[in-house]
């Protein structure tokens, strides 16, 4: 068994450096990350012999490994035994305990080695759908937004003609709504009973969706100074959920959400009715109920 326990984690410090004791006296191998990167990505990789070989079962999510935030964060993970990704993972953990330094991923968009670049390259791709007439959409669902380069890229796809919507729970430096800048970008904050910490990238793509997860937001420090795991999903129901049921009714709320306008203040959105309310949240929690129940 091998795990890597971030000792920088805010305000965590001490218990993770009580959970690394006890570990390593259980013969763990423990290890606390690459020099000047603050690992931040939620990854778990369990290897089984299955008859004549191994079979690889990950867990790739947006949220912590703790017990006492999961009860009050919102965010999403999948299970998953893709093998191109189970072999991404094997290299990024090799990578992250010294093994190898292999930095080469066939589906993971990791940070700092090619997150920056693929989610550029994601972004320029809906730029040109947008340029040849097709639809163009982006929905980032992210904590902040307050990276210079990808601000000028998503002004850059809204003067293209791509429609961008941001739900961006915290600082977003990006001012949507300016004419002949951002006239196609919403930005939209949800406050409610619990923290919005997921993080979700969704690319219309002429109509070929595509939607990848992760941990990291829009900012320098996740892009450049952290490691960050950014993964596809490609279950077509999956993408579907998330798409159509969960963007959508985060883009539909208004209880919780609070626009903002060019001038960088917010304003809060009322329903007309009791009737006619949206609650992205209480959505969330009945959908869960639900899926248990079934």
């Amino acid at each position: 068994v091998a795990v890597l326990v971030e000792l920088k984690a805010r305000f965590d410090e001490e218990s993770n450096i009580g959970w690394a004791k006890m570990l390593e006296e259980a013969g763990v191998h423990v290890v606390y990350g690459l020099v000047g990167l603050k690992t931040h990505c939620k990854v778990t990789m369990v290897v089984r012999k299955e008859g004549e070989g191994i079979r690889r079962y990950l867990h790739l999510g947006t949220g912590n490994y703790n017990a006492v935030t999961a009860r009050i964060y919102e965010d999403i993970g999948i299970f998953t035994c893709d093998e191109a990704m189970g072999s991404d993972v094997t290299d990024l953990f090799n990578y992250l305990t010294g093994y190898s330094t292999k930095q080469h991923f066939k589906k993971l968009l990791v940070a700092p080695v090619n997150l920056r670049a693929g989610l550029e390259k994601l972004i320029r791709r809906e730029i040109e759908h947008a340029k040849a007439g097709h639809p163009a959409h982006l929905i980032f669902k992210v904590n902040s937004v307050v990276d210079p380069m990808f601000i000028e890229l998503l002004y850059e796809a809204s003067q293209a003609g791509v429609k961008v919507d941001l739900l961006a729970r915290g600082m977003c430096c990006l001012r949507p709504g300016i004419k002949g800048v951002s006239d196609n970008i919403k930005v939209i904050s949800i406050v409610g009973r619990y923290l919005e910490h997921s993080r979700v990238f969704y690319f219309h793509n002429n109509g070929k969706e595509e939607i990848y997860m992760g941990s990291a937001d829009l900012m320098r420090r996740n892009q450049d100074h952290r490691v960050e795991v950014v993964f596809p999903v490609e279950n077509p129901d999956h993408i579907n959920y998330l798409r159509h049921g969960m963007l959508a009714t985060y883009l539909s709320d208004n209880v919780r959400a609070r626009m903002m306008k060019p001038d960088g203040t917010y304003v809060r959105l009322k329903p007309p009715s009791e009737s006619k309310a949206v609650d992205v949240q209480e959505w969330l929690m009945q959908n869960n109920y639900r899926n248990k129940k079934s």
